[in-house]
């Protein structure tokens, strides 16, 4: 009985151990779990991680929090200087949740080098919810007059690329970085579609949220429409799950635990990140602890989005890295997360991610040198 029970558990010792040896950016944690997901343990994890993160919910109520952090940041007041100097727009603080805000709570701040004489990255903090008031969401908004978008494959995702790319911020781009942010849902997780430079990576699928940057630099998040692989004005198309956010307003299926991903669904409270664009055209992201998917969607909507989609989940994941130019490239995270490093997406990543550009003449693409 032993020995029939050592042959039955030996194809999966196998596919453990080759797996475990491939070159990987995770600790051995995190691949163990991404390798069970994809070998028919799915459901398990599923519950054990729905009742640790149940669990983990913090209570209502408790202390105040009496400062916001401030990783990423520079001086508020000379942001808002450059803006009335050099008369562009700039998007208006986001209002405080709490009656009491605290110092620099929802103000926009400039991050890494300006453009035009303005930081075309700004960066801001706040409060979420009265009933948690130790919850803070972390939020970038990114003027698309002065930046370009684009996205990379990792090292595993998405699954089929025709042109895998250097699978980090191509060394010939750094120069004009300003900022890295993760990408969405993993292909296996709802058909999330991709292309880039009118090549399809995975079929794009109609009706799911995607982030689109077209070839003139226009950025949008949208419900797709089109055929599996975009047109030759996209640069890139990325999908995860339907929009959450559509004409400012909530998605009503939110309650639908079955559209927002097998992990976790909508209800159970986890690191979320999500994107959208406001009405001028401009990206935000934001990313914050102890999110459902609905909290998640107010946090964008209350910044300023007129339409969202979510991206990955769960505390690996979640990354706002923005840079600075001075003595070399400095990374500085945004958003807090002990698994990952500051120099993430420099080096190769399992995992897709966008990068932000100082924008250059020229029509879009996504550059792989």
């Amino acid at each position: 009985m032993a020995l029939v029970f050592l042959l039955l558990l030996a194809p999966a010792a196998y596919s453990y151990t080759t797996t475990m040896m491939q070159p990987s950016s995770l600790p051995l944690w995190p691949r163990s779990v991404e390798w069970l997901r994809a070998h028919h343990g799915n459901w398990l994890v599923d519950e054990v991680e729905h009742y640790y993160y149940s669990w983990k919910t913090p209570a209502k109520g408790g202390p105040q929090l009496t400062s916001l952090p401030t990783a990423g940041l520079t001086d508020a007041s000379t942001e808002k200087a450059e803006a009335r100097r050099h008369g562009g727009y700039m998007p208006p603080p986001i209002s405080p949740v709490f009656a009491h805000p605290l110092p620099g709570e929802g103000v926009w701040r400039g991050t890494g080098p300006t453009v035009a004489g303005r930081s075309p990255v700004l960066v801001t903090t706040f409060r979420t919810e009265v009933d948690y008031p130790r919850i803070v969401a972390y939020v970038a908004w990114f003027d698309h007059t002065r930046t370009s978008a684009a996205w990379y494959p990792g090292r595993y995702e998405p699954p089929n690329a025709p042109i895998r790319g250097p699978m980090s911020v191509p060394p010939g781009q750094r120069w004009r970085l300003l900022a890295t942010f993760n990408g969405g849902f993993i292909y296996n997780d709802g058909n999330n579609g991709s292309s880039i430079n009118g090549k399809m990576y995975e079929p794009l699928k109609a009706g799911l949220a995607t982030l689109v940057a077209y070839r003139n630099g226009h950025v949008d998040v949208k419900t797709w429409h089109g055929g599996p692989v975009a047109g030759p004005q996209v640069a890139f198309a990325r999908q995860s799950l339907p929009l959450i956010i559509d004409h400012g307003r909530l998605n009503p299926a939110l309650n639908d635990s079955s559209q927002w991903g097998f992990t976790l669904g909508n209800a159970v409270r986890v690191w979320r990140t999500g994107a959208g664009i406001d009405r001028h055209g401009n990206l935000i992201y934001a990313a914050a602890d102890y999110q459902t998917v609905v909290t998640l969607a107010r946090i964008l909507q209350h910044a300023g989005a007129v339409r969202a989609m979510q991206l990955d989940i769960n505390p690996e994941w979640p990354t706002l890295i923005t840079y600075s130019h001075r003595g070399g490239l400095d990374p500085v995270q945004v958003v807090p997360n002990y698994q990952q490093p500051p120099t993430r997406y420099l080096v190769p990543d399992d995992r897709d991610f966008f990068a932000v550009y100082r924008r250059v003449p020229g029509p879009v693409t996504v550059p792989f040198r």
